[in-house]
């Protein structure tokens, strides 16, 4: 790489860094606290990844999507789930219009919401898997097909999907194929005494005002390049590889821990995209490549939803962020020759 390629390489990461910042201000404005939320909402969205949000009603987990969807000057979509959604509801569908002279019929296809550049999948968890199967292929291919014909979005393209955690009364869990198109969750915890006095001190009915763009559509496929090219050391990669292996019950790796209470660990997936979330969190943090702090991090969100466990851990109350924590704790770095 010459001289000139590492001055441009560096200017594209400075301004990856420089967005990520204005981004986090911005945020600030619209929503008290959750700063560990936000960091998480901004590696996806920068990463090029889908995100399931967790939280109880009021957390402002819409409010800080739509506040992400005016920073970016992207095309937003909310798209509430509710248990009488079709698939066509959401990926469109084809219609038979006539022409001006009303002679001549034919079939015109009308696009869904899910033509958009950040989707809000509201209460996911609402809807029959049949309708939750409809956002798989636009997340994993960026497209959809209808009638047997294919139509591509336009990039960049972000699903972040909401769940309610506690009521449980005519939902429909997610299937594993597609929680594991999630790259992150991310659960909301309730604010602090001190957050929740100064959420109490703004009107309930306060309006997002002056949330100019902060970036180009085009510089967040760039974003994900620089992304993507960033180097891993083979140790970082390694110990990637580990963690994600000692969550499977079956292999080698897993102590007696996870064979007691796993029914299925994370698959190559989770690999992928723990590298990819440490890589973004290395160099928003102003570091050229992830260390192994990076990839314990990003563990538990990248983990948690892909982790299954079993009658003994349900018996147990033993849930899958346990088990992640776990294996964190007792996964070892390897050693390096």
């Amino acid at each position: 790489m010459t001289q000139t390629d590492l001055e441009a390489a560096e200017k594209r990461i400075q301004r990856l860094r420089q967005c990520y910042g204005s981004l986090k201000t911005e945020m600030a404005r619209v929503v008290v606290g959750q700063d560990e939320v936000i960091r998480l909402l901004l590696t996806g969205l920068m990463s090029g990844g889908h995100m399931l949000v967790i939280g109880v009603p009021g957390l402002a987990k819409t409010m800080m999507v739509k506040a992400l969807a005016e920073l970016l000057g992207w095309e937003f979509r909310r798209i509430q789930f509710t248990p009488d959604l079709m698939p066509a509801d959401i990926t469109g569908t084809e219609i038979l219009q006539s022409d001006e002279t009303g002679r001549r019929r034919e079939l015109v296809f009308h696009r869904g919401p899910i033509f958009a550049n950040l989707i809000l999948a509201d209460e996911i968890n609402r809807t029959p898997p049949k309708t939750q199967s409809a956002l798989l292929e636009a997340m994993q291919e960026l497209a959809v097909t209808v009638n047997g014909k294919t139509y591509r979005f336009d990039p960049p393209f972000t699903v972040v999907a909401t769940q309610n955690p506690i009521e449980q009364e005519g939902t429909y869990p997610l299937p594993e194929a597609q929680l594991d198109r999630f790259m992150l969750s991310i659960h909301v915890d309730y604010p602090s005494k001190h957050e929740e006095i100064s959420i109490g001190a703004r009107p309930a009915r306060m309006q997002m005002a002056g949330l100019a763009a902060v970036a180009r559509r085009d510089e967040f496929r760039d974003f994900i390049d620089i992304i993507d090219q960033a180097p891993v050391s083979p140790h970082v990669l390694e110990f990637a590889v580990s963690l994600t292996t000692a969550t499977r019950p079956k292999n080698g790796a897993a102590d007696d821990y996870v064979r007691r209470y796993v029914a299925w660990g994370a698959g190559p997936r989770a690999t992928q995209h723990l590298i990819t979330a440490a890589k973004a969190g290395a160099l928003l943090d102003g570091r050229p490549t992830p260390e192994s702090a990076d990839v314990r991090g990003m563990a538990l969100p990248v983990l948690r939803h892909r982790i299954i466990p079993n009658y003994n851990a349900l018996g147990e109350g033993i849930e899958a962020e346990q088990i992640v924590e776990h294996v964190v704790k007792t996964t070892k770095e390897p050693v390096t020759k």
